[in-house]
This record gives C-alpha cells, structure tokens and sequence, in this order.
C-alpha cells in the first residue's frame, strides 16, 4: 500500500509536457506522473548529449526505486493537475484561480493537498490557512 496515490491514468505516464510551472497552487486535483530527473554531470547516464532528462512512473515506489538505484538522479517529485488553485503573487496575498495547471510538486506536499469542493473557499475564509 502506497503512502502516495498512484498516476489517475497509467497509460498517460510519460506523455506529459517535460515543461511545466514547479510548485504552488497549495491544491491538487489528479496525480499525472511521478518523475526523477537525472543529471549527467553528477553521473547519470549521458542519455541527451549532456542535458538534463527524467524518466516518468505510475507509482511513487516505481520513481523511489529508479531514484536510489541511478547515480545522478535527484528524488522523485510529482507532477499534478489543477483544475483549481491558490495563486500567491506576493507573501499573503492569495487569490483563487481556475483553469488547468500542470506544475511539478515535492511529494511530500501531496497528502494535505488534496482538494476537495471546499476546500478553496475554506482556506480563503481562514486567511490563507487550512
């Protein structure tokens, strides 16, 4: 049993653009991928000429496993989906935004993150803290 929830669809994994916003929003919808970036210069394998690249995963376990066993790797993170989300543009100032994001997350964000049908307006009620 995973601590973490697994990629909403398996057979996406590794399809998802390799550029995307890195962290924030404080709320997540779906759970795309989970990935490992390895760095050559720290001795990964040179797989693209020198440049940085990451592998993809279903399941924080698969991306943990990949992670300690290859030199070069950083931890994994997770890329999410939100379809809705706090924007902070200046330190407690937060403002709810709506669309599709898809931003790459610590995983260890992923447990309070959640975001449920209110948990947006709660958050915003109590001043930027759930």
């Amino acid at each position: 049993m995973s601590h973490y929830p697994a990629a909403i669809d398996s057979a996406l994994v590794g399809t998802y653009p390799a550029h995307t916003k890195s962290g924030g929003g404080y709320f997540y919808d779906d759970v795309l991928e989970f990935r490992v970036w390895c760095r050559p210069w720290q001795g990964a394998p040179d797989e693209f000429d020198g440049e940085i690249y990451y592998y993809a995963f279903a399941t924080y376990e698969q991306a943990k496993a990949f992670s300690d066993a290859t030199a070069g790797s950083e931890q994994p993170l997770v890329l999410v989906r939100q379809r809705e989300w706090i924007d902070e543009p200046v330190s407690n100032q937060f403002i709810h935004k709506r669309g599709e994001r898809l931003t790459e997350w610590l995983v260890e964000w992923l447990p309070d993150g959640k975001r449920e049908e209110q948990s947006i307006e709660l958050f915003m009620r109590q001043g930027g803290g759930v």
